[in-house]
């Protein structure tokens, strides 16, 4: 009973993930109502319940739960690559942890990379000299560790991060904002068909899904839930790269930051997370022993 409990649970939260008008607000009072009541099935009902909606959208996400093209829309997201639920065993238990976990996740590539937690490694996408330098100098000896390199396969250092571990024979990771057939910008269109085909790419939207606005800051949660630690190199105040950091504190990663000159806009961000308590970083056996700390 309880393992058919589960299996019901878990392709109801798959179809949650395909309703027009549920957000991360959404999704996570139905995980609240999952936990409070782990032996209440997850009906129609109950999601609607538990939501909340105004009748409008209510009807409407009722409607395409109900729509039978819905099915085959989610088995060609299975054909395409891995879909993981909360619910599932190999769930990775760092990112299980965080305030707003995502309930489902569609990812192809090796899964088990998951199973480790990792190092962020987020930056500016005009990134200047600086940290391409200093990437390529430190990052190989992380690398070799074989623990596994989180970024956001955006240009920049996201792109830098991943192609050095792929060079380096290590591992990386890259979490996207879109759907996995889409690669934004498409300038990374290969890498990412790289990290596909020999490493794993992660995204907590189904096939199809375009950039937006919004789910470049959701996508930065997942980056920071992965890892144990978050590297910060060259960053404005108001970036991406600054939420993924702030993410981490929260969540009581490891943030680490590699200082600049107080007069350059991109180490504005990185000297405001040094001053508010983050590890400065001016050499790689800074970054190896708060890894081995965190471990």
């Amino acid at each position: 009973m309880e393992r058919l409990l589960q299996t019901i649970n878990r392709d109801a939260l798959i179809r949650l993930q395909f309703m027009p008008g549920v957000g991360l607000a959404g999704r996570r009072k139905v995980w609240q109502f999952m936990q409070a009541e782990p032996n209440v099935l997850l009906t129609l009902t109950n999601l609607l319940d538990c939501l909340a909606l105004p009748e409008i959208k209510a009807e409407q996400l009722a409607n395409c739960w109900r729509d039978s093209q819905l099915s085959n829309t989610i088995t060609r997201n299975h054909q395409f690559g891995k879909v993981t639920t909360i619910l599932d065993e190999d769930y990775p238990t760092y990112l299980k942890e965080m305030y707003a976990a995502p309930l489902v996740l569609f990812s192809r590539g090796n899964w088990q990379l998951t199973q480790q937690a990792g190092l962020a490694v987020v930056g500016a996408r005009q990134a200047t000299a600086y940290s391409y330098t200093t990437l390529k100098q430190w990052l190989p000896a992380v690398i070799a560790t074989k623990i596994p390199i989180i970024s956001g396969l955006a240009v920049g250092v996201d792109a830098l991060s991943h192609q050095l571990a792929v060079q380096h024979n290590g591992h990386t990771i890259g979490v996207i904002g879109t759907g996995l057939d889409i690669a934004y910008p498409a300038a990374n269109r290969s890498l990412q068909q790289t990290l596909m085909q020999t490493q794993l790419v992660i995204s907590e939207y189904p096939l199809g899904t375009g950039p937006a606005r919004h789910r470049f800051p959701e996508r930065n949660r997942i980056i920071a839930g992965l890892a144990q630690s978050v590297l910060v190199t060259e960053a404005a105040i108001h970036s991406g790269s600054l939420i993924t950091a702030n993410i981490g504190l929260q969540e009581n990663r490891n943030v680490m930051a590699i200082p600049g000159r107080v007069t350059d806009p991109l180490s504005a961000g990185c000297n405001a997370l040094i001053s508010a308590g983050a590890t400065p970083v001016c050499n790689v056996e800074t970054i190896l022993n708060e890894l081995q700390f965190q471990s």
